[in-house]
């Protein structure tokens, strides 16, 4: 199935093939790595924030090598556990034709092409948190935190360009963390673990949370 969805959700041309689960995938550790930022509300779903759209994603690489990679599923910010059934497999992606190829019980998260193109820059990353964190947003430049031009919107090539530049223009890739300028409270973590990834993103979470109430 060819298409392109909705846009303000998904904006990339999806190639999805829906399929079951491959029982196989081990998704426990991204699935208790993601509740608990689900818990914290950086991933979810509500009414009273972004328009009611679920916001929030993760990933993690299949294999060592490899540029695919299980990503969550579109519009699953309200589901606090993920089960292998919440989850979506990006088997290619193409930046410059703006094209994800995906299979799975659900298509893939609006930020999948970012999420590729982390990985595509660097193999020895093996995990991609995408969260929603006012506190660290707002607190970006007090920290020196990498930033994406305000101009740039999410879920395009020019945001997956824009990993690139602050990949070779800044500290982002050593430090495992990129704030979104033009993708409001938006903030990617990446690691070499689910685990790591997800230390990265908590110490830098609770950093600018105490700055905040230090104000």
């Amino acid at each position: 199935m060819s298409s392109t969805p909705e846009e303000g959700v998904i904006k990339f041309t999806l190639d999805y093939t829906r399929r079951s689960a491959e029982p196989s995938i081990d998704t426990s550790a991204l699935s208790a790595t993601r509740q608990r930022l689900w818990q914290l509300g950086l991933i979810g779903q509500s009414p009273d924030r972004y328009g009611g759209v679920g916001y929030g994603n993760v990933s993690q690489r299949l294999k060592a090598g490899e540029n695919r990679f299980l990503v969550s599923g579109s519009q699953t910010g309200a589901i606090e556990w993920l089960g292998p059934d919440h989850y979506a497999l990006v088997t290619g992606f193409d930046m410059a034709a703006n094209r994800i190829s995906a299979e799975g019980p659900l298509p893939p998260s609006s930020e999948s092409l970012t999420h590729a193109i982390l990985y595509a820059l660097d193999p020895d990353i093996q995990a991609v948190l995408h969260i929603h964190s006012p506190d660290i947003w707002h607190s970006a430049a007090a920290h020196g935190l990498p930033e994406t031009r305000p101009h740039v919107g999410y879920g395009t090539p020019a945001m997956a360009r824009e990993a690139e530049r602050l990949f070779l223009e800044t500290d982002a890739r050593t430090r495992g963390l990129f704030v979104m300028g033009g993708h409001t409270d938006g903030v990617v973590a990446f690691g070499n673990s689910v685990q790591g990834a997800g230390n990265i993103l908590l110490d830098c979470y609770r950093m600018c949370v105490k700055d905040a109430g230090d104000r």
